[in-house]
């Protein structure tokens, strides 16, 4: 019986560390074409209309919302399909998340989505929602975030943040800002800085 000889395909599959490469090799080509052009897209990468950096104590916030995992049960990312535009406002925009390091989009919703929660209710009630959650929502399954109250913010280490922001990463913020940075947040507690945050979300483009 006449022998056959491997095509090169066969040869790629009974070489290990050649597949190993190629695979390697293909993925990064892929993942270059994806990626590559969205760093001159203008719509991704710059900040939409209106929008600003956060401020010391939505800064502070922010922190503490990652610290808390918050990300884990809430995205904060609004696809543009009905079922959702309708429930949460217009879909999420990538030039609203130009200041977002990092982001906090994704798909796990155990609780709603957050982006556009920014005025959708008081102050006073997402004071009471995080303290309580049952207490305005009866079906929550939320934990309570008592000890927010309680915790003081750090001034000088929210002041140094804003600096590392701008000087790393070129967010708009002026000398002004930074120096006024521990005198915004004098006396604030992490629940109000919280709040702030919250009430700052998705607010840049009009429902």
């Amino acid at each position: 019986m006449a022998h056959i000889a491997p095509t090169g395909h066969e040869k790629v599959e009974k070489n290990l560390g050649l597949m190993v490469v190629l695979i390697i090799l293909v993925v990064s080509i892929g993942g270059l074409v994806q990626i590559v052009p969205l760093f001159f897209m203008k719509s991704t990468t710059e900040p939409v209309a209106g929008l600003k950096p956060y401020s010391a104590l939505q800064l502070a916030g922010r922190d503490i919302y990652i610290r808390e995992s918050c990300m884990v049960c809430h995205s904060q990312m609004i696809r543009p399909f009905r079922a959702e535009t309708e429930r949460y406002g217009h879909y999420s925009v990538a030039g609203e998340f130009v200041y977002d390091r990092p982001f906090q989009w994704g798909s796990k919703r155990t609780g709603p989505d957050l982006h556009r929660v920014g005025g959708r209710y008081s102050d006073e009630w997402h004071r009471v929602h995080l303290m309580d959650p049952r207490a305005v929502v009866p079906e929550s399954v939320m934990p309570g975030f008592p000890w927010l109250s309680d915790a003081k913010i750090d001034g000088a280490d929210v002041q140094h943040k804003m600096q590392v922001l701008k000087d790393w990463f070129g967010h708009p913020y002026t000398d002004e800002d930074i120096a006024k940075a521990p005198e915004a947040v004098k006396d604030k507690t992490e629940m109000d800085a919280m709040i702030a945050y919250l009430q700052g979300l998705g607010t840049a483009i009009k429902r």
